[in-house]
């Protein structure tokens, strides 16, 4: 067993109110400056969309992530034999139409135009030529449904959807969206780290954020194909790649990452969890319906003794474990099963987790008679218990999953690799703290169809009001558990490295810091 500590994340999607502050906060510290003008590190996208850059998440185009090769995995679009023949040519490289060309405004024109019969504008120009142009989209040109048409509609997550579900979702009634902010994944099997000929991309081993060496990068870009997220970006001033570095000289300052910090509606959570590595390979691997629980099962107790004494004899801090044993991503990821990894398919074992949107809160349409759908309630019973859906004001309040105005399916597609149970299993959760809350604070709900909600999800009510707790009052202290950093390590670790060869100076075994490549 080789336990390491990786810093992990958690976004609350129910709480995401769209305002981009992160993405704001983020683009001001890190990528405001020549050659990073159409770089979002963080970025937030409405569901459905196509996000950015446009239909990244569709790998027959930009082929990247990891695919099954007989046992083992092979990196999608990248590797040496695949780089070797598309090193001057990428035809899987995304261009700067796939993002969007960035834009400023000539705001001089507004107050040094000569005097005149028309009202002086401020002229769109390119942040990379200067010239005039056209603004044809942005990083969230699709924000809020905008441009429905040609960018929800060509959502790829739509592929397992029916015709009919799909026209159901834009359905003026029935119209709802919800926002998927995104940074690095900081993945266990990063593709980028696996792609790079010149061996530039890392994982630090105390802490598993991924980052570029500048001094060695060599701009072949090819950790841009590789990463099915599109978070590795290329500098085309300094010829070299950029991806998020989850702002770590805050975290080692034990500072919160500048967009989780900023974050206005409080939806962001870091912390500490300790995992297997010997596991990645074995799990990366695994049949694509088995990927989520085979990660969620690699990632280890905090608390038992003989993961503590493996991790010590690793070199994981005092300190680290500490972190590990209160932090909240371990407890909505792995005690209660709240979370679920973006894209688990593309293999790459992503350390950001989701807690899936229960919305809309009301459903579509209340119906005063619910005796006359006998047969619509038992298709619906597969997932709610019977007590649940003979409860008038229950029904009318939260609605059934299958009355949401997203389809199970859609949701499975973002972050169960179409396992509809998993995500099914999340929203009970979810609905059963929420008609819990409801009982205490208003009364309105009967106490016998609480019981049962809390019993149907494993949940007692006082875990509910731990879950409520973390999620609406938690304090800076509980949604940012940040361990401690030890700056004599990292000099041990940088002096280690002329030492011996082979060590990678980041905590790596030698063989192990790339799995499968």
């Amino acid at each position: 067993m080789d336990v390491r500590s990786q810093i992990s994340m958690v976004f609350h999607l129910d709480k995401c109110i769209g305002c981009h502050t992160c993405s704001v906060a983020c683009k001001n510290l890190w990528t405001d400056r020549k050659g990073a003008e159409y770089m979002w590190w963080n970025n937030v996208e409405t569901k459905p969309g196509t996000g950015y850059p446009g239909k990244w998440e569709d790998q027959d185009i930009y082929k990247g992530g990891w695919e099954k090769d007989g046992e083992g995995i092979r990196l999608k679009g990248a590797g040496k034999p695949k780089s070797l023949t598309n090193i001057f040519h990428n035809p899987h490289m995304p261009v700067i139409d796939d993002y969007y060309e960035p834009f400023t405004f000539k705001y001089l024109d507004l107050i040094e135009s000569s005097a005149g019969d028309d009202q002086p504008t401020a002229r769109p120009i390119s942040m990379i030529t200067g010239e005039p142009m056209d603004i044809k989209m942005g990083p969230n040109w699709d924000d809020d449904l905008s441009g429905s048409p040609d960018y929800a509609r060509n959502d790829p997550n739509f592929a397992n959807l029916t015709d009919a579900e799909q026209e159901a979702m834009f359905e003026l009634e029935r119209m709802a969206f919800f926002y998927l902010p995104r940074i690095c994944n900081h993945c266990l099997n990063p593709a980028c780290v696996a792609s790079c000929p010149s061996g530039a991309i890392y994982k630090r081993g105390e802490d598993g954020v991924v980052l570029i060496n500048q001094d060695v990068c060599r701009g072949w870009r090819m950790c841009v194909t590789a990463c099915p997220y599109k978070k590795t970006y290329y500098n085309w001033n300094t010829g070299k790649s950029e991806k998020c570095i989850l702002c770590y000289p805050r975290i080692e300052s034990g500072l919160a990452p500048v967009c989780m910090h900023s974050c206005v509606g409080r939806i962001r959570y870091l912390g500490v969890m300790l995992y297997d590595a010997d596991q990645i390979e074995a799990v990366a691997s695994a049949d694509e319906a088995d990927v989520v629980q085979r990660q969620m099962d690699m990632i280890l107790d905090p608390f038992d003794p003989e993961v503590v004494a493996a991790a010590m004899a690793n070199g994981v801090a005092d300190s680290t474990i500490d972190s590990a044993q209160k932090s909240p991503t371990y407890k909505f990821v792995k005690i209660w099963n709240m979370a679920l990894p973006l894209h688990p398919e593309f293999r790459t074992l992503p350390m950001l987790f989701y807690v899936p949107p229960l919305l809309p809160v009301v459903a579509t349409v209340s119906e005063a008679d619910h005796s006359e759908r006998a047969g619509e309630l038992h298709d619906i019973a597969k997932h709610w218990p019977d007590s649940w859906l003979y409860d008038t004001t229950t029904k009318e309040l939260f609605g059934t999953i299958d009355d949401a105005r997203f389809p199970l399916e859609y949701m499975a597609s973002l972050f169960s690799a179409g396992d509809t149970t998993a995500v099914a299993d999340r929203l009970k959760k979810l609905m059963a703290v929420r008609l819990h809350r409801r009982l205490v604070t208003v009364g309105d709900v009967a106490k016998e169809t609480v019981d049962a909600a809390l019993a149907d999800t494993n949940l007692t009510p006082l875990l509910a009001d731990e879950i409520y707790y973390l999620t609406s009052l938690a304090k800076f202290d509980d949604r940012f558990v940040i361990p401690a950093a030890h700056r004599e390590q990292a000099i041990e670790m940088i002096e280690f490295t002329g030492d011996v060869k082979g060590n990678t100076g980041f905590g790596f075994k030698v063989g192990s810091a790339v799995r499968g490549a």
